[in-house]
């Protein structure tokens, strides 16, 4: 069965991009995004919804309404910020095999500086940090596939 978080970002991607229509299959489930005017989502299940696309008010209030219990206990008791992952992806902590990572622990970060790439959907994008500190912890391996809304750092901020 599919997540409403993940349906929800990927029809966010597929409403950005050119592509008409998504299907995808995984443990019996299917999920079919189509994109002329309003776009639906038909998952195989007892269950079909079609969704329109989330809008961004909508989105940070369902993001302020995730239980705590979602950050890391020591994000929680030492005041430390996550840097979450916007999407479902593919973390990668270089811009290539060969290349160092962005960021290592004990590194400086600004709010523009780019801590890591999610791939989706064979799109690569850059994540920033958003806040500006030092990297305490990294929480994710190279490689991993990563939930949205999942920390990937741990900042202490400035």
């Amino acid at each position: 069965m599919f997540k409403l978080s993940e349906i929800k970002e990927l029809v966010k991607l597929i409403d950005s991009t050119s592509v008409q229509e998504l299907e995808i299959e995984n443990e019996g489930s299917r999920l079919l995004i189509r994109k002329p005017g309003k776009t639906e989502v038909i998952q195989s299940a007892p269950v079909t919804h079609t969704y329109t696309p989330v809008t961004e008010p909508v989105q940070a209030a369902q993001e302020a309404q995730a239980p705590a219990a979602q950050k890391p206990e020591a994000a929680a008791q030492s005041n430390l910020h996550p840097i979450t992952s916007p999407m479902v992806g593919t973390f990668y902590r270089s811009p290539s095999p060969e290349a160092g990572p962005f960021v290592n622990v004990g590194d400086r970060v600004t709010e523009k500086t780019v801590v890591c790439i999610l791939e989706a959907m064979k799109l690569m994008n850059e994540l920033e940090a958003e806040v500006r500190g030092e990297i305490v912890e990294v929480l994710v391996e190279n490689g991993q596939l990563v939930e949205f809304g999942q920390p990937l750092f741990l900042v202490k901020p400035e």
